[in-house]
C-alpha cells in the first residue's frame, strides 16, 4: 500500500473516531445554510423599456456619416447617472440609499434604440415599482432641455409588470449544501486536528504493544444503560459468525470447550478476570458478553460481580445480577452471582467469569474473587498507553498478570491484529485451578 494511501486511510480512522463532532459540525454548517438562504430571501427581478427615436447605434451608423442623435451607449451612462437615480429614490418603495438603488439597478441596450431597466427587489412589487421608477426619471431627465447628450423625445416602451427569481425552497436547498460541504470540510479538518493531540490508542497492534500481551478477540459490544437491558444481554446475546469465531477460539485457548460439562465433571473448568477501566464503560460489556456466548454454547457459566473500586461504574450490571425475576428465565447453563465477600461457595461451573473495574487515573485492584487468568479489557480509542500500562501493572501487584486483551468495538479500517507470538504459548497450557474448587480469598 502505498504511503498516501495509507496516510488517507488513517485520515478516515481519525474522522471516524470522532464522528459525533464531524457530523455536529456538518448539520451546524447545514443549519447555517437554511438560517442563510432565509434571512437573506433571493431577489426578484422586473424590467422595464424605454424607447429613444433617432439614435445612432455604435460605430457603424458613425461610418455611414449620418449623426441624428446622441450614441446609444451614452445614454446608458446618463440612465445610470447620479441626477437620474436621485431623482427616482422618491418613487421607489421601499426607501433606500443612493447606493443601494446603484446596486439594485442595471441598465442595459436592447435592439439598438431600446434602454432596458431591470431592478431587483425582495418582492415581486418592489423590483416593478424600483425599475419603472428609475425608466420614468431617466425620461422625464432626458426630455428637460440643456441635456447632457441632448433633449430626447424618450418614452416608455413597456412597463415592469412581472418580475421572475428563484424560489426560496431552491436557494434554501442550494445554501443548504454549500453549508454542508464547508462544515464537513471544518470538521476534517478539526477532527484530524485533535485527533493528531490524542494519544488514545486505535489500533489492535498499539494496544497490544502497550502492556506486551496479545489481543485475544476483538469484537462489538452492546451499551446497556439499566438493568433490563443488561437481562436482555443475557437472554438474547447472539454474536455475528466472525465474532462468534473469534470467542470460540479464544476459549478453546484457555481450554473450555462446547463439552466441558457433558459427564456432568468439569476436568477443563477454568476461571478469567476480565479487567476494564472506569473511564471506559463500552469496554464493561465484554465479561457479559463473553459469559453468555459461552453459556450459549451448552458450557455451564458464572458471571461474578464482585466488589469494585468504583461501585458506580458496574452499578446497573450489579443490579440485573441480583434480580431475582431473572432466575427463572435466564439461560440454565450461566448463572449470575454478586458476591462482596469473595465466597462462592461449592460452585460447580466449567467457566467463571469475573466482572473487575478499575479507576482509569489510579488504578487499584478490588478485593474481589480471584481467577486462574486475567485479560484487559478495553474500546477501541478509549484509553492511553499509560492508563493500560497503569492497570496492567495494579493487576500485576496484586498477583494477576495480564495474559492477553479483548478489545472492544475495533475501528472498521484497523487491518493489524495485535497479535504477539512470543506470548501466545503460555494461554494454550492447562490452566491450574478447577472451577469447581475455585479459591474464594479476597485481597487484604
Amino acid at each position: 500500500m502505498s504511503e498516501h494511501a495509507m496516510d488517507l486511510r488513517r485520515s478516515i480512522q481519525m474522522v471516524r473516531r470522532h464522528r459525533k463532532l464531524f457530523w455536529v459540525i456538518v448539520a451546524l454548517g447545514l443549519i447555517g445554510g437554511v438560517a442563510y438562504a432565509v434571512l437573506s430571501p433571493p431577489m426578484i427581478t422586473s424590467t422595464a423599456l424605454v424607447v429613444l427615436p433617432q439614435l445612432q447605434v455604435g460605430q457603424s451608423a458613425a461610418a455611414s456619416g449620418t449623426s441624428t442623435g446622441p450614441d446609444i451607449a451614452t445614454q446608458v451612462v446618463i440612465a445610470g447617472s447620479v441626477p437620474v437615480l436621485s431623482d427616482a429614490l422618491p418613487h421607489v418603495s421601499p426607501a433606500m440609499s443612493l447606493q443601494t438603488l446603484q446596486n439594485r439597478v442595471q441598465i442595459g441596450s436592447e435592439a439598438g434604440n431600446i434602454l432596458s431597466f431591470t431592478a431587483d427587489g425582495r418582492t415581486a412589487a418592489q423590483a416593478e415599482t424600483t425599475a419603472n421608477a428609475v425608466a420614468g426619471s431617466y425620461i422625464s431627465y432626458v426630455s428637460t432641455a440643456n441635456t447632457p447628450g441632448g433633449q430626447l423625445q424618450a418614452r416608455m416602451l413597456e412597463s415592469a409588470t412581472t418580475a421572475s427569481g428563484s424560489k426560496l425552497a431552491e436557494q434554501a436547498a442550494i445554501f443548504a449544501l454549500l453549508g454542508a460541504l464547508a462544515g464537513a470540510l471544518v470538521g476534517f479538518v478539526t477532527s484530524l486536528a485533535i485527533s493528531r493531540n490524542d494519544r488514545r490508542l486505535i489500533e489492535r497492534d498499539a494496544i497490544a504493544n502497550s502492556i506486551g500481551a496479545p489481543v485475544l478477540a476483538s469484537i462489538p459490544v452492546v451499551h446497556p444503560s439499566d438493568a433490563a437491558s443488561w437481562i436482555k444481554l443475557f437472554e438474547g446475546y447472539e454474536p455475528g459468525v466472525v465474532h462468534g469465531y473469534a470467542l470460540t477460539r479464544m476459549l478453546q485457548q484457555f481450554g473450555i470447550a462446547g463439552n466441558a460439562a457433558s459427564n456432568g465433571a468439569y476436568p477443563g473448568g477454568a476461571s478469567l478476570t476480565v479487567l476494564t477501566l472506569s473511564s471506559d464503560p463500552g469496554a464493561l460489556a465484554l465479561g457479559p458478553q463473553l459469559a453468555a456466548f459461552a453459556a450459549s454454547a451448552g458450557i455451564p457459566t458464572a458471571l461474578v460481580i464482585g466488589p469494585q473500586q468504583n461501585m458506580n461504574a458496574a452499578a446497573t450490571l450489579r443490579t440485573a445480577c441480583a434480580t431475582p425475576q431473572l432466575a427463572e428465565r435466564r439461560r440454565k447453563p450461566l448463572q449470575l452471582i454478586v458476591s462482596d465477600d469473595g465466597n462462592l461457595g461449592q460452585l460447580r461451573a466449567a467457566f467463571v467469569v469475573v466482572v473487575a473495574v478499575v479507576d482509569g487515573r489510579d488504578p487499584r485492584m478490588p478485593g474481589t474473587v480471584r481467577s486462574s487468568a486475567t485479560v484487559l479489557g478495553v474500546s477501541a480509542g478509549a484509553a492511553t498507553a499509560e492508563q493500560l500500562a497503569q492497570a496492567a501493572t495494579a493487576a500485576a501487584a496484586d498477583g494477576r498478570d495480564i495474559v492477553g486483551i479483548l478489545v472492544a468495538n475495533p475501528e472498521p479500517g484497523d487491518q493489524s491484529t495485535g497479535r504477539i507470538p512470543s506470548l501466545a504459548p503460555p494461554l494454550r497450557r492447562p490452566l491450574p485451578t478447577r472451577v469447581n474448587d475455585v479459591p474464594t480469598e479476597i485481597r487484604r
